[in-house]
């Protein structure tokens, strides 16, 4: 029976937190919502769930629902202490979702007080003196600033978190946290610190195994997947899935993310990949029609080569986020493509699915029906590959995905990400 539960803002965020307890020793399944908790014999056999959710920038009234929802849920199924995940990079607007979510999380299990941690060196992300790095860069001067859902403009992390909240924010500096657990133990749990929401600094991985000891005994953690660090589960090697698909089965990559990281993975993919852009003005006239146009030439890319996975992208270029296209509106025309673009490639035969864009992730994973997945081979720090259980009434079966944050991996994982895949 599981004892720990995650609620993660999003599709990537969730397995990049799965993957992080899946080294620690828990047994994790990931359920997509809350709905996939009851009943599964994959979540009664776990030490650890993660609900996925595709909050991060929904409504916040819909964010916070939806958050509870998961809450319940995991509490139902016997869990004791609860790991609410969200991205590294903060990744939120001025009205949440990052504090109004983690208000009514604390008012639910009874607490006072939360540490806010969203520092993961593994991936680049630090904080100090309450400010939030992307690989040495302030956040408002990394690429993040260019997001077109929600640009980062502040790297302090209490500013960006007073606006969204009803508690007071404070901030714990990297001294304490040097001091060692007992310390910042002691730091945290002061009397005479107010009801409150607790900026901590972490700047290498050993800060945050200290963060994580620090705050065992805390109901509720908030913070990126690299807290889990200092988590120590009860089966030490815990297995990971086995590929549910075969070398040679076809695979496609799916690509909404306009990061940077994203953007030169895709360069890279096209030097190397048989590639085609969506074309905004044409999703918005005839959407069907662009994807059975897109369906098509996957399908016969993998009659040419099937060694060679095409990738289907929706952003190659900085300049693409300056046009009128470029918009909240046309985010959802991307996703709501590359989601069809999912269904009908299974259809016809996909068995390995490379997706990029937490949104995108979230628009596929949804469209697909998947109700679990189960952690598989690891790709790269916050990207794995993971076999994807659909629910009834889907012909197609299990197919492996990977779901890959805008901002992570290396260059070349559109192609080199298959050959982990066992």
């Amino acid at each position: 029976m599981p004892t720990l539960g995650a609620i993660a803002d999003d599709f990537t965020g969730a397995t990049d937190l799965a993957t992080m307890l899946v080294a620690r020793g828990y047994r994790t399944v990931v359920t997509v919502g809350p709905d996939a908790v009851a009943g599964d014999h994959a979540v009664a056999a776990a030490d650890a769930v993660v609900v996925a959710l595709k909050s991060r920038t929904a409504p916040v009234s819909e964010a916070v629902a939806s958050s509870l929802g998961a809450l319940r849920a995991l509490r139902a199924a016997g869990c004791e202490r609860f790991y609410f995940k969200y991205c590294s990079t903060f990744d939120s607007t001025p009205q949440g979702n990052i504090g109004p979510v983690t208000d009514a999380l604390l008012n639910a299990v009874d607490e006072r007080r939360a540490v806010v941690v969203p520092a993961f060196p593994g991936t680049g992300r630090t904080v100090l003196d309450g400010r939030l790095l992307v690989h040495g860069e302030p956040l408002d001067e990394s690429p993040m600033r260019h997001h077109p859902l929600t640009p980062m403009r502040d790297s302090d992390v209490g500013r960006l978190l007073a606006p969204q909240t009803t508690h007071p924010v404070r901030h714990v500096g990297l001294e304490t946290v040097r001091s060692g657990a007992e310390a910042l133990k002691a730091a945290l749990d002061d009397p005479a610190l107010p009801d409150a929401l607790v900026v901590v600094d972490a700047a290498e991985n050993e800060d945050l195994r200290t963060i994580s000891a620090a705050t065992l005994h805390h109901r509720l953690v908030t913070g990126a997947a690299g807290l889990a660090l200092g988590l120590t589960g009860p089966r030490p090697g815990a297995s990971r899935a086995r590929a549910a698909s075969r070398p040679g089965d076809p695979a496609v990559v799916l690509s909404g993310s306009a990061s940077a990281a994203t953007r030169a993975q895709v360069a890279h993919g096209r030097a190397h990949l048989p590639h085609r852009k969506l074309d905004i003005a044409a999703l918005r006239a005839d959407l069907d029609a662009s994807v059975t146009e897109l369906v098509g030439f996957a399908r016969d890319c993998w009659q040419d080569d099937p060694r060679r996975p095409p990738l289907i992208y929706a952003v190659d270029d900085l300049r693409d986020l300056d046009q009128d296209d470029a918009t909240p509106v046309a985010s959802v025309l991307v996703e709501q493509a590359l989601a069809a673009c999912a269904v009908r490639l299974v259809g016809a035969g996909a068995r390995r699915l490379l997706v990029a864009g937490g949104e995108t992730s979230g628009a596929v994973i949804t469209a697909l029906g998947v109700r679990t997945l189960t952690i598989g081979s690891p790709i790269a720090p916050g990207v794995t590959w993971a076999t994807a259980a659909r629910g009834t009434g889907h012909a197609d079966g299990e197919v492996d995905v990977a779901l890959k944050s805008g901002n992570f991996g290396d260059t070349d994982i559109f192609t080199e990400a298959w050959s982990v895949l066992a």
